[in-house]
């Protein structure tokens, strides 16, 4: 007889078995950071459309964010999963998660392949994998930054917008320069710029030790906790170079916070050391900034 969850009408995986009603009377559990486990090879469920990525169902849902591993599998039970249609209520179902359709409480849940985080970064935070002192990714649950980097770096005392993923391929196309994606800072910024300091980043400043730095976009912004604002854009990522080109401006750069990347935008309701995964559109946006034609998922 085969193991429990892996019949064509196993126990706990019938279209509507006993105390597995399709119809839940409870609301979506806890939402979070998408889970970082690696998937799985192993054999599952007749009911599946078949594949090599087969994995528990149970653990296939947590990844997508839908609650704790126990909360899922309570979920399950009590017949708010959905393998192509059919109610399940065997947490340890196996499903492939790139054929199959999994609902959850009536809402198709979507794969992604890689994972794609966005962070509004705190100052103090060290922009690394891994370092003596905190790094970005000591800010996520452990459980949750297998496979994770950090992309591009922003320095220990600037905040804002950094993305984390997973996938390199995206990584090298945003940090390429021939890219083009611009990056978008408020500095908050000290002493008398020079009269002209506009137009000599339009220009294409070139540093004191003789960098030559693309040309960049500068616009004042206001004021902010008795400091001049300033927004500044960038289409290169050299070192300190905010830093170091308002200083060639005659100003002192003492708060910095990045704001955009390419299409994406900080969030203005996303607190300071947390993250939330991309949306699907802002996947869209980013993969078109880049000259990939669309997000494949």
């Amino acid at each position: 007889m085969s193991p429990s969850g892996c019949r064509a009408e196993p126990a706990g995986c019938r279209a509507e078995p006993a105390g597995c009603r399709a119809e839940p009377a409870a609301p979506r559990v806890g939402a979070g950071v998408q889970r970082a486990e690696p998937f799985g090879v192993t054999k599952g469920c007749a009911f599946t459309k078949g594949g090599t990525g087969l994995i528990r169902l149970d653990k296939l849902l947590t990844h997508f964010g839908c609650g704790t591993r126990r909360q899922v599998i309570d979920a399950v039970r009590r017949g708010r999963a959905k393998v192509n249609g059919r109610v399940c209520c065997d947490p340890a179902a196996k499903v492939d998660p790139e054929q199959d359709e999994i609902q959850f409480d009536g809402a198709v849940q979507s794969y992604q392949r890689h994972r794609y985080l966005l962070m509004n970064k705190p100052s103090g935070v060290i922009t690394a994998v891994s370092d003596r002192r905190e790094t970005v990714l000591d800010l996520i649950p452990e459980s949750e930054r297998r496979g994770l980097f950090p992309v591009g770096r922003l320095d220990r005392d600037t905040e804002g917008l950094l993305i984390l993923t997973t996938d390199g391929q995206l990584c090298h196309a945003l940090m390429s320069p021939r890219r083009r994606i611009e990056k978008v800072y408020l500095a908050g910024v000290s002493g008398t710029l020079a009269e002209d300091a506009p137009q000599q980043f339009a220009n294409g400043l070139t540093l004191r030790d003789g960098t030559a730095c693309r040309p960049a976009g500068l616009s004042p912004a206001g004021d902010e906790h008795g400091l001049a604002l300033w927004r500044i854009t960038l289409q290169e990522g050299k070192y300190h170079q905010v830093k170091r080109m308002i200083a060639a401006v005659g100003g002192h750069v003492e708060t910095l916070r990045r704001i955009a990347v390419g299409p994406l935008s900080l969030p203005p309701g996303l607190p300071t050391g947390q993250c939330r995964p991309l949306t699907t559109e802002e996947l869209h946006e980013l993969f078109r900034a880049v000259g990939d034609a669309e997000y494949q998922g």
